[in-house]
């Protein structure tokens, strides 16, 4: 289910009809869409706004899970998906999206406005497993301003089977410094 917030151009609206109410001030980008001015970013919203990236079949993952989870401030350039079905698709993607084969366990996915997105424990095990810099960076920053969640992500490692770059995401991860619950994070 979309919310009632956001607008896709070829909805209700035109492009055209979009793009001028950007340039009047009525609406602000996200994601795909639009969303009115004066409406709160949720990750409802963030999640939802991927709905033309995200197909039933897929999941955000990476930097686009993070983004829609309120870990990092913006979507990244280019969206990541990951394979939720049992069997390979052959589906053609979007140019903005890059497509895992990997299949996600059910429970590492949770629906949000719609739309399939990795658990926060999952997706920043992932963030820790990259080798991208941008990901090991949101990866430290979430993992700093959420004790409570570093540890899940150490527990879902530790729980997990085979995956690539276990043991460097387990140390990674296990070696940022966190602060206490009652210190605040600044940056």
């Amino acid at each position: 289910m979309t919310s009632p917030f956001l607008y896709f151009p070829g909805g209700p609206l035109s492009a055209a009809e979009l793009a001028a109410a950007r340039l009047d001030g009525h609406v602000v980008e996200i994601g795909e869409g639009f969303m009115p001015a004066d409406a709160v970013e949720t990750c409802d919203l963030r999640a939802g706004s991927l709905a033309p990236l995200v197909p039933a079949a897929f999941a955000a993952t990476h930097l686009s899970a993070a983004w829609v989870h309120g870990a990092v401030d913006r979507p990244p350039p280019r969206h990541v998906v990951q394979r939720r079905s049992p069997r390979r698709l052959a589906s053609v993607m979007n140019a903005r999206v890059r497509y895992s084969d990997v299949r996600l366990a059910p429970d590492d996915v949770v629906i949000i406005c719609g739309v399939a997105v990795t658990t926060p424990s999952r997706t920043l095990a992932d963030l820790a497993r990259s080798r991208d810099p941008a990901d090991r960076a949101a990866a430290a920053g979430w993992a700093a301003a959420s004790p409570a969640l570093r540890a899940a992500a150490l527990a879902w490692l530790a729980g997990a089977g085979p995956v690539h770059d276990k043991r460097a995401a387990a140390t990674f991860l296990t070696g940022l410094e966190v602060a206490a619950p009652d210190q605040e994070v600044t940056r």
